[in-house]
């Protein structure tokens, strides 16, 4: 993957420096959900802030322009300031939120479990539109020119104006649409309990190819280069080639059977996965090749995220940590206490994730006297 750093104003913040184009806007991060940060993190994180939502948390955090937005179990979007962790305002959906929210110019887009799609304003937390839905939607939104693309338990693909929240089209498949969609130039690629890996044209809604995985997926596509990195519930890590249509390679440990439920975390050179199997695995993203593995002490359902020369991941157990990418070697490790599904957000030099106590935790560079 090209990363292209831009060079421009930076945001003055106490003990850190963070570039303007530096965020997190959507559930891994990007519209191919890499789950790659595009700025670095301190290679220690100290805890800065904590704030306690009202239920649990099992959304990802989206950072934008100085706000974390979160969704919780108890039905709100919160908005709370990223510097000091103070609540700036909370929105009340229909329903459980699970969905993570994604941030598009100055609206926050997210669905619930009553099916009901929300577009709220980013500073004031009023509602702009709805749409409704046939079943409770848990994929994160994307975006491409000017649209919204989700997916819902009706076993629908949704895309709808990002401005007025009108239909364009949408796309029926043979199952749940858990994950999110992922682009790939005019292409939205996205994977459901139907087992099939679905490529569609974002401008009219064609199905131009489905690729049979073999298995159904609750993990996201991640899109580097033409290619497609995922988990599979039949216990497979595959790498799809979207030109050719088909699998070109894939992994499945003889030892272990346990299901892939976090999407990757992929680089031109290697892709990172988490398994229920308590493992974290890198390959080779060109041939699969197993480069090292980590064993957690609990399953790992939250997506890992690189950053810099870190792999930072969340377990059911309650632990944070990171690794070093090159040998996969542990360097850091917080203790939450709380079992965490949700997945790390990293922008501005923080980390910010969730946990299923419904405590958000705030991770960056402490000043020197409070480390």
């Amino acid at each position: 993957m090209v990363r292209n750093f831009l060079w421009i104003a930076v945001l003055a913040i106490p003990g850190q420096i963070v570039l303007a184009q530096d965020r997190w806007n959507s559930f891994r991060g990007n519209p191919q959900l890499t789950g790659v940060a595009e700025g670095g993190l301190t290679s220690r994180p100290g805890l800065l802030w904590t704030f306690a939502a009202g239920a649990g948390i099992e959304s990802t955090a989206a950072l934008w322009e100085g706000t974390a937005y979160v969704g919780s179990l108890d039905g709100y979007l919160y908005a709370i300031d990223l510097e000091s962790g103070e609540l700036k305002w909370r929105y009340r959906a229909s329903d459980q939120i699970k969905s993570s929210p994604a941030v598009l110019s100055d609206a926050i887009y997210f669905g619930d479990e009553s099916g009901l799609f929300h577009a709220v304003d980013a500073g004031s937390g009023e509602l702009r539109w709805s749409f409704r839905t046939g079943a409770g939607i848990i994929s994160s939104a994307n975006f491409s020119a000017g649209r919204v693309l989700f997916g819902s338990y009706d076993h629908h693909l949704y895309c709808l104006s990002a401005g007025a929240g009108t239909l364009i089209w949408k796309l029926e498949t043979d199952g749940y649409i858990h994950g999110t969609p992922a682009l790939s130039g005019n292409a939205v690629v996205v994977g459901g309990c139907d087992g099939f890996l679905h490529l569609i044209d974002v401008r009219d809604g064609t199905e131009e190819k489905r690729i049979d995985l073999g298995a159904y997926v609750g993990a996201s596509p991640a899109v580097v280069d033409g290619r497609v990195y995922l988990g599979t519930f039949s216990d497979e890590v595959l790498g799809i080639d979207l030109h050719g249509g088909r699998v070109f390679w894939r992994f499945k440990d003889p030892l272990r059977s346990f299901p892939f439920y976090a999407s990757a975390a992929v680089t031109e050179e290697r892709i990172v996965v988490a398994g229920r199997d308590r493992m974290m695995r890198a390959f080779n993203a060109a041939g699969g090749e197993l480069l090292w593995s980590f064993a957690a002490k609990t399953r790992l359902d939250s997506s890992p995220v690189i950053a810099g020369d870190r792999v930072f991941f969340a377990t059911t157990g309650g632990v944070l940590g990171a690794l070093d990418t090159e040998s996969g070697e542990q360097v850091w490790e917080f203790v939450t206490g709380s079992s965490i599904s949700a997945s790390p957000s990293v922008a501005g030099g923080r980390l910010v994730v969730g946990s299923e106590e419904g405590i958000l935790y705030c991770f960056g560079e402490l000043e020197p006297e409070n480390e």
